[in-house]
């Protein structure tokens, strides 16, 4: 699928989750059921190697910039599996972990980390998550980041109801004022179980979810990063390395490999980023775009940024496209979950 036909379904899946409509298919119906059969049995493959025990990874981050005066800054992930962080051992190979740790690094401050998601959430659960996160106004987070798409794709959920709980999502953390930072469904056409020709509808629908997720999220005021290319040429080529035991998750390096792609937009949705950086450069193929084509692009390449510019232009609202260089997440260092002030 070209870029401009994937801009176009993308376009009207984020119409239809904005006025009702939920009879947009993915990748077709009748390839979506034989894509269900194969990864029905990919997913007998989950769990045998690993645990569904999901490493604890809340709490302070980034001890070494203790300040009595200065409260830490407030980071909560939301999501499914991946951004929970299963398939890994340890609390601090989560990309929660390497998130607030390289968080804290960039604003040399204190970073308090809260894990919502939920192994196996739908964006249907995002309600829940949000409510969740927003039930305390003293704890609200400055900034949040949220992975979710991939059991929409395979439980059929019709993508035009998924992005409308995302945008809603994205809508209220944003009233609540916290900075938000979508990571867009990842490619499912990479998961080893699953055989040729569907890898490709698996890509293919993957990538239609993404980009209508961009723009919903876009909308709403948020910012994107594309996962999907992370979960493409880097795990095919390296499945023993970037897939964990399971053949599923991510490994401990493949968290790194995303948390590395993530921080860079969460920094500077912050303000924490360098000025320099905030400006397109034509070099990177950064640029001015109409947003359901930056989608499209973002789509198809791991780490592309995608944030409101523009609110109209002559085909709708416009965004920045930015290919952000990424930076080395530092080593965990975490206190233990400690009551805020």
């Amino acid at each position: 699928m070209t870029s401009m036909s994937r801009a176009r379904v993308a376009r009207r899946i984020a119409a239809g989750a904005a006025y009702g409509g939920g009879g947009i298919g993915l990748a077709g119906a009748a390839a979506v059921g034989v894509l269900l059969a194969e990864v029905r049995l990919a997913r007998r493959h989950v769990g045998n190697g690993t645990s569904n025990h999901v490493p604890n990874a809340d709490g302070r981050y980034g001890r070494l910039y203790a300040n009595p005066g200065e409260p830490p800054l407030r980071l909560t992930l939301l999501g499914d599996s991946t951004a929970a962080g299963q398939g890994v051992h340890r609390a601090g190979q989560t990309p929660g972990a390497l998130l607030a740790s390289g968080l804290a690094a960039v604003a040399e401050r204190q970073v308090e980390f809260r894990n919502v998601a939920l192994p196996g959430a739908r964006s249907d659960d995002l309600d829940r998550q949000v409510a969740l996160v927003l039930s305390d106004p003293a704890l609200a987070p400055d900034v949040c980041v949220i992975m979710i798409g991939a059991n929409d794709v395979t439980n059929r959920m019709p993508p035009t109801r998924s992005v409308r709980h995302l945008s809603s999502a994205v809508r209220r953390l944003r009233t609540a004022g916290a900075e938000v930072v979508v990571g867009t469904c990842p490619d499912l056409g990479t998961i080893e179980p699953v055989q040729q020709p569907l890898r490709w509808l698996a890509r293919r629908a993957s990538r239609q979810l993404a980009a209508a997720q961009t723009i919903g999220a876009v909308e709403q005021g948020g910012r994107t990063v594309s996962l999907g290319d992370l979960l493409g040429p880097e795990f095919a080529a390296n499945p023993r390395e970037l897939f964990g035991p399971d053949n599923y998750h991510p490994s401990a390096e493949g968290y790194a490999t995303a948390a590395m792609a993530v921080l860079p937009t969460v920094c500077a949705a912050l303000g924490l980023w360098p000025a320099e950086e905030e400006r397109p450069d034509v070099s990177r193929r950064e640029g001015f775009l109409p947003v359901a084509r930056a989608a499209a692009e973002a789509a198809s390449e791991a780490g592309t940024e995608v944030t409101a510019a523009m609110p109209t232009g002559p085909k709708g609202p416009w965004a920045l496209l930015k290919r952000r260089r990424r930076r080395r997440v530092p080593e965990p260092d975490r206190t233990p979950a400690t009551p805020s002030p």
